[in-house]
């Protein structure tokens, strides 16, 4: 069972690890882009590669779901990212029960962005967890994990496409462990639980009065959506990449310049170099290039 791209890495192993997949479970088609066309998920078009049977429920909490996945005879799920809430009658169906890729080391941020909060808060660390799964959201008892630093300059949708991988990797350890019989679950210490709620467009807006790394780490965690915004001198723009450098001493808020680099903003205790940018009605581009054609 998955949905975005986060989850065809773990997809692919499985194929790769020869483990017999008897269906593959994916959110329905949804309109997207300027014309709104219905669009498959990215895992809907890995099965088809891989010649898997599909199944796209509108819901899993009638019983034709619980009855059409039960008829599958599944030893084992396996959930990455699929975006839906498991009913108690899916979650106790295979004997080998539910197992979950998460990105995140939990208990730390439970929840639907947990990606996008590791480097919005400037966490040097983060990783992939592998768990069995329970009625409440990402609360089940920790099989495995795998950690890794988050770069100092790392973007979201970075970190995003390396954890898609390793968490492949939990993945086919994961199974391998179950298989043999040698897993020992862990139980999620309570008090150490934190969440990452889904990401909103009222989150965009930059404020230059905060840190100069605050509003780094809000650049490089809101990719590649909401995408951080600005006004700059009444103009609108997503902000796509950004450089941290020394402090000026000007008020934050204050245009500092604009060179070839780009454009340079006073932050609290240090200067935001914004190096891409987007303007509205026009496309994204380096700010450079951006400068070459309009006065600031």
């Amino acid at each position: 069972m998955g949905t975005p791209e986060f989850a065809v890495p773990s997809l692919k192993r499985l194929a790769a690890d020869k483990h017999d997949i008897c269906c593959v479970v994916t959110g329905v088609d949804k309109p997207a882009g300027r014309g709104m066309k219905f669009r498959p998920s990215p895992v809907k078009i890995c099965a088809g590669e891989l010649g898997l049977g599909l199944y796209q429920p509108e819901s899993l909490k009638n019983q034709d779901a619980a009855r059409y996945i039960a008829s599958m005879e599944p030893e084992a799920i396996v959930v990455v990212a699929y975006g839906k809430l498991l009913p108690e009658s899916i979650l106790t169906l295979p004997p080998r029960g539910c197992i979950n890729i998460h990105g995140s080391l939990l208990p730390a941020y439970r929840g639907a962005a947990p990606v996008q909060w590791a480097v919005l808060n400037g966490d040097p660390v983060t990783g992939v967890t592998s768990m069995y799964m329970a009625k409440k959201l990402d609360a089940g008892d920790v099989i495995d994990s795998i950690q890794t630093p988050v770069g100092p300059d790392e973007n979201a949708e970075e970190l995003y496409s390396r954890l898609a991988l390793l968490g492949a990797e939990l993945l086919s350890r994961t199974l391998k462990s179950v298989q043999e019989g040698t897993v020992r679950p862990v139980k999620q210490d309570e008090s150490r639980v934190t969440y990452a709620p889904p990401l909103t467009r009222g989150m965009a807006e930059l404020d230059f009065r905060e840190p100069a790394q605050s509003v780094y780490n809000k650049i490089r965690g809101l990719r590649p959506w909401p995408v951080a915004r600005a006004r700059i001198n009444g103009k609108t723009f997503k902000i796509f990449g950004a450089r941290i450098l020394d402090p000026d001493g000007a008020e934050p808020g204050t245009i500092l310049g604009s060179d070839g680099e780009g454009i340079y903003i006073a932050c609290a205790g240090g200067t935001i170099l914004i190096t891409e940018l987007q303007a509205e009605g026009s496309k994204r581009m380096s700010a450079a290039d951006y400068l070459r054609g309009h006065e600031l």
